[in-house]
Parts: C-alpha cells; sequence; structure tokens
C-alpha cells in the first residue's frame, strides 16, 4: 500500500510540492482539491504532478464500495481502503445539521461483548487521512462543498477506539478543523473512548476542545468487566478523575455513555447508584436501548424500562437523555455492516468452486 496525501497538512503538502520542484501554489490547489473529497487524479494540476504524486501516493485511499439507507433516512456506508480493507460510516441527519460517524481502525481489540466491531478482532490502524477520507467522501456524495458542508458534525464511534490509535486521530482532529479545508468546529465533534485513562488525560492537554464521551455502562467495576475487559485495567474512580482533569483543563463537560442491557445494568439500583456515582458532576448521561448484534447473547431493556431508568436519573437531578434509535433496519450499530460483510465473503469463498 502507498502513503496517504490526505495525512499531510497544508505546510507539509507546500514541502513535497517544493521537493518535487513545483510552485508553491500548487499546495494549495492540492489541499482544496483533496478537502473536496477528489482523488489525486481528478485535481486540476499537470499530468506530470499528478504522475509524481500517484508514484508515492494512493490515488484515491478511501472510496464509497456501497450504501444502505434506512426506513428513518440514515445513511450507513461501506468503505474500501487501498489495501482491500473495509469500514463502516453511517449519516444521520439531525434539526441542527447532519453528523457523520466514522472509523478510526479496522476492526478493534477493546473486547467490548456488546458491539460487533470486536468480533474479528484489530487488523489495523487507520491513518489520519484515511479517517478524513471517510468524511470527505460522504460529503462529497451529498453534493457537499467546502463553503456549504453536508456534513457538520462527527462523532468517533465507528470502528475502532480512537485513543488506541492516539497519533493518527490526534492529526485527523488537526487536518478536520484546520481553516482552508473541511473546517469542521471541535466543538461539533465528539470522541468516544471506552476508557483509556492515560490518552484521556494527555488528550486534555492538546487543546482540542471537543466533546469527551466515555462508554460507561455500568456502575460497579466488578458489572463493567463482566461486558468491558478494559474495566480490568482501569477503574471507573480512575475515569472520574481523568474527565475531572478534562474538565478543568477544557472547561467542557463530559458524557457518559450508558448501554441499557437486559438483567445487567438498568434496575432502579443501577439508576440510583449511577446518579449517586454522577450526583454533581458537568457531565450529561447518553442513555441507549443496547443495539443487539446477532453473534452476541446480550439483549437491550423495554423502551418501558428505558423511559423509566430516565426518570429516576432526571428525579435525582443528573442531566439524561435517551437516544433514538437510527439506521437499525440496515445494521446502525458500529461493526455491523462489516461483520455481515466479512460473514457473506467468507460465505461466499466457501461455496465458489
Amino acid at each position: 500500500m502507498k502513503q496517504v496525501l490526505q495525512d499531510l497538512d497544508i505546510g507539509e503538502l507546500s514541502a513535497l510540492v517544493a521537493a518535487l520542484g513545483e510552485k508553491p501554489y500548487r499546495a494549495r490547489q492540492l489541499f482544496e482539491g483533496l478537502m473536496q473529497g477528489k482523488a489525486i487524479s481528478q485535481i486540476p494540476v499537470s499530468a506530470a504532478l499528478k504522475n509524481a504524486l500517484t508514484e508515492q501516493f494512493e490515488d484515491e485511499p478511501v472510496k464509497i464500495s456501497e450504501t444502505f439507507v434506512s426506513s428513518d433516512g440514515t445513511k450507513k456506508f461501506l468503505f474500501l481502503l487501498a489495501d482491500g480493507n473495509i469500514v463502516e460510516g453511517v449519516l444521520m441527519s439531525y434539526k441542527y445539521g447532519n453528523t457523520q460517524c466514522v472509523s478510526t481502525q479496522v476492526g478493534c481489540r477493546m473486547g467490548c461483548k456488546f458491539c460487533a466491531s470486536t468480533l474479528n478482532g484489530r487488523v489495523r490502524d487507520l491513518t489520519a487521512g484515511e479517517i478524513l477520507g471517510q468524511i470527505l467522501a460522504v460529503n462529497r456524495a451529498e453534493g457537499g462543498t467546502l463553503k456549504d458542508r453536508k456534513v457538520t458534525n462527527i462523532v468517533l464511534m465507528g470502528s475502532g477506539e480512537p485513543f488506541d490509535n492516539y497519533e493518527n486521530v490526534v492529526k485527523f482532529l488537526r487536518l478536520v478543523t484546520a481553516e482552508g479545508g473541511i473546517h469542521i468546529s471541535a466543538r461539533n465533534i465528539s470522541l468516544s473512548t471506552c476508557g483509556l485513562v492515560p490518552e484521556m488525560r494527555r488528550f486534555a492537554l492538546e487543546d482540542i476542545p471537543l466533546n469527551l464521551t466515555v462508554s460507561l455502562h455500568a456502575v460497579t467495576d466488578a458489572e463493567r468487566a463482566r461486558t468491558m475487559p478494559i474495566a480490568n485495567k482501569y477503574t471507573i474512580a480512575d475515569i472520574l478523575d481523568a474527565c475531572a482533569f478534562y474538565f478543568a483543563r477544557t472547561g467542557r463537560r463530559y458524557i457518559f455513555e450508558y448501554s441499557l442491557i437486559e438483567g445487567e445494568n438498568c434496575d432502579e439500583r443501577h439508576a440510583l447508584a449511577l446518579a449517586a456515582l454522577l450526583k454533581g458532576k458537568p457531565c450529561h448521561v447518553n442513555l441507549i436501548r443496547l443495539n443487539e448484534v446477532k453473534e452476541r447473547t446480550l439483549k437491550p431493556t423495554s423502551e418501558k424500562e428505558a423511559y423509566r431508568f430516565l426518570g429516576i436519573l432526571e428525579k435525582q437531578g443528573i442531566s439524561a437523555t435517551l437516544r433514538r434509535s437510527m439506521g437499525s433496519d440496515i445494521g446502525g450499530a458500529c461493526g455491523q455492516l462489516r461483520a455481515k460483510y466479512l460473514a457473506q465473503g467468507k460465505a461466499n469463498e466457501e461455496v465458489s468452486p
């Protein structure tokens, strides 16, 4: 696999252009073309420059392979990478704009028992340009430009643990928020982590004031460890300390994701314990009825019980919402579509002569 030109910021592109003996303005041409979602071969520069670049860099490192549209308007994309790997993303429409969920790794090694992304483990990290390429491809496919973006918000909640690919994710965030590019504000970006505490603390010092979201899903370390192996390394107390540090450094309140799992974490006792844990903290709880994964045994709680859990939190003074399910008919949860795609590919191999 060749290098990814979208990994480079404008300064790095300028250095590359100079090394190739081209005039400085070519760097801006290349940068704007890439940010519009174009392949190198589609950017209006000389054939000689295109040829020089495509000898070293992938012409189009991220391509939309398939698009699935849900009955609620949610769109799910399968992205084909230059090495043949597949990742996925989701575009969700809200009153305030369009939010794209992006992947940061091919697969994931965190092993959370409710997530389809971990079924085949982690294959490799995505580069900064490959993460960015998902957004550029969708923005272009939806008819967006740099001035009229069709992707207005980003959540790093697709396949992969963002902080397990720390350097590439931080580089991506600097690229996607850079002026002159697609320039999405950090305040319109959410990053979800299962709770890699050292990286949470390190990120607080990066001066990228995005919305930090932590997958909590339990109220005790023992219960959390049943579904999240990372709980064997970092405690809930460790996570809360890291969140407090993030708030002190950025002034941004943090968010906890809490998937409601039948028979596991969703009775009145859990709601009261969660409220006691978070009382007085500058945080918000995003409740989610578990997206069922057919390869797993965990089941979602009922909608009635989910609203009951929400009511208890609110009565205890906790800021909380129940996220509405989107794209369930097209495998909306992270990793589901890729898992289905890989399973079908394996089945086709088994029946082929």
